[in-house]
């Protein structure tokens, strides 16, 4: 009975937890609407969303109603839906690899989206039946298999399979400079290179749709995975004897990472560390089992995402950064700990 109580507890303190998490997103996407060049109220934001989904019928300046609807939550869901993939991405691929230090930007699976957006957007590749979206999904799958026969099938262990993704990253980020270099014009030069350091500025409502389908696809593929994810976490042996089959779930699992990971490349370009630094906060406060690990990565990655696109707006004055450099600085030295730290991990 007290054991049965004591299990109660602990869903109902992880609910609560999950519940603040997500009053939490909801004021930090907030915030992010009000930011800006343009000061706008809460109370024009709040009836600009209800005016347009037809619950309110308010009078405001449309200026201000086209900036909150047009542009700016837009790009504050946007941000949300990309920060719960990527750390979604980010737990998954740390357990399938035991590897602390796996996320797709460290592996090489971002690099590997980005070759594969910019030869369609610049080398045309496709002849125009190929996607952004499909271009960034086969890079990204490139890059991972790349990694996989380097690493020896993702067996070599940690050391190995993290060199094999610092080779992927240099290869297809030449690769990408590359094409960028010798095939495009000054212009096509300058937002691409500012793209692949990622930015939220272009983002209308369809690459939200895009998104949002993607990871919550991805979310219930992975949480209808996340006992299966625990034994990985004990090696393919243990999974294997609890009658897991170990080969297909891998490539399952490893192609929901890879197609969300290339969605959000080919939208926002190459964003680093939310996928490392998340989930290991996360497992700090919630513990290893992944039922709970997944959903509570889902919205810290949200809110992480969204408050590293704030500061990416708010650092310098009259100038936004490329979010790709905030979430480094943030990223960069929880990357040493974890590194330093690895020899702990499995």
């Amino acid at each position: 009975m007290t054991i049965r109580f004591a299990h109660w507890e602990k869903q109902a303190a992880f609910g609560l937890l999950l519940a603040f998490c997500l009053v939490v997103t909801l004021a930090a996407i907030a915030l992010s609407v009000r930011t800006g060049d343009l000061p706008i109220s809460p109370s024009t934001t709040f009836y600009a969303v209800t005016n347009r989904l037809g619950w309110t019928a308010v009078s405001l300046n449309r200026i201000h109603e086209s900036v909150v609807m047009d542009y700016r939550l837009s790009r504050a869901l946007a941000a949300a839906c990309c920060g719960a993939g990527l750390a979604l991405c980010g737990a998954v691929l740390q357990s399938l690899l035991r590897n602390a230090l796996a996320e797709p930007y460290v592996l090489g699976i971002s690099a590997g989206a980005s070759t594969g957006a910019v030869a369609v957007v610049i080398l045309g590749l496709g002849a125009g039946a190929v996607t952004l979206s499909m271009g960034a999904f086969a890079g990204a799958f490139m890059a991972f298999l790349f990694v996989a026969l380097l690493s020896n099938g993702t067996r070599g262990g940690t050391d190995r399979t993290i060199l094999a993704g610092v080779a992927a990253s240099q290869l297809f980020n030449a690769l990408t400079s590359y094409i960028v270099t010798t095939a495009a014009d000054a212009q096509q030069a300058r937002d691409i290179m500012f793209w692949l350091l990622g930015s939220f500025g272009g983002v209308r409502w369809p690459d939200v749709q895009l998104v949002s389908v993607v990871v919550l696809v991805g979310f219930v593929l992975c949480l209808a995975h996340s006992r299966v994810l625990d034994a990985f976490t004990f090696g393919d042996d243990a999974a294997a004897s609890l009658g897991i089959p170990v080969g297909r779930t891998r490539v399952l699992l490893f192609a929901a990472t890879a197609l969300m990971a290339a969605t959000i490349v080919s939208i926002v370009g190459s964003i680093g560390f939310v996928g490392l630094v998340v989930p290991h906060a996360v497992r700090f406060l919630v513990g290893p089992l992944h039922a709970r690990v997944l959903p509570a990565c889902v919205v810290a990655g949200a809110i992480f995402m969204v408050l590293a696109d704030i500061a990416s707006r708010i650092v310098v004055p009259q100038q936004v950064l490329p979010i790709g450099v905030v979430t480094a600085l943030v990223g960069v030295p929880f990357f040493s700990l974890i590194l330093y730290r690895a020899k702990r991990f499995s």
